[in-house]
């Protein structure tokens, strides 16, 4: 089994990066987070992908970011690209916190992911990630939502608001942590 590579970036291409490793070039479907110039070298964590027809590889900036990959192939109704695409869009920290809190909008936002699947996702991780995953102490999690969809409502994107939000006291009622984070913004 693959589990990392390092070698020099020598292209990118729309299906991923091409690794050069001692003469041999790898294609790694990548997450965004991999960011290294063509040039550069990289080490890059691996998840072999096997199928009848394929050998692929996927690949993350961090074992985090593989390890949480790897369960969400776990889940019925996703397959590797919907993975990739699910761990591309946000860090493993944030999706964790999703999945956590029974965000399924999160998911939803995602190309390829429904509501069903989105649900599916919640539910199946939560069981794994619950013990491993503990909200902040004093974290409501009601207001922290809100304060997000408010935030969408208003034109930002989900995982803009979300960043926004997390320097944001979530102890404060919604109103003044949505005008928070637009003072951050302006």
């Amino acid at each position: 089994m693959i589990s990392r590579l390092r070698g020099t970036v020598v292209a990118r291409t729309a299906a991923g990066i091409v690794l050069d490793v001692n003469g041999v070039g790898y294609l790694v479907a990548a997450t965004p987070r991999i960011s290294t110039p063509v040039g550069g070298e990289a080490t890059i964590e691996i998840h072999l992908h096997v199928r009848e027809d394929a050998l692929q590889l996927y690949g993350f900036a961090s074992t985090e970011e593989r390890e949480l990959f790897e369960l969400l192939l776990g889940v019925s109704g996703i397959g590797p690209k919907v993975a990739l695409a699910i761990v591309s869009g946000s860090t493993p920290a944030e999706l964790k916190r999703a999945i956590v809190r029974d965000d399924t909008a999160r998911f939803e936002a995602i190309p390829g992911i429904g509501r069903k699947i989105a649900q599916r996702v919640v539910m199946e991780l939560k069981e794994k990630l619950g013990p491993l995953v503990e909200s902040a102490p004093g974290e409501s999690v009601g207001t922290a939502l809100l304060a997000r969809d408010a935030l969408v409502e208003l034109g930002w994107s989900m995982v803009d608001a979300e960043r926004a939000l997390a320097t944001v006291d979530e102890a404060l009622p919604v109103e003044e942590q949505v005008r928070a984070a637009l003072r951050q913004a302006a």
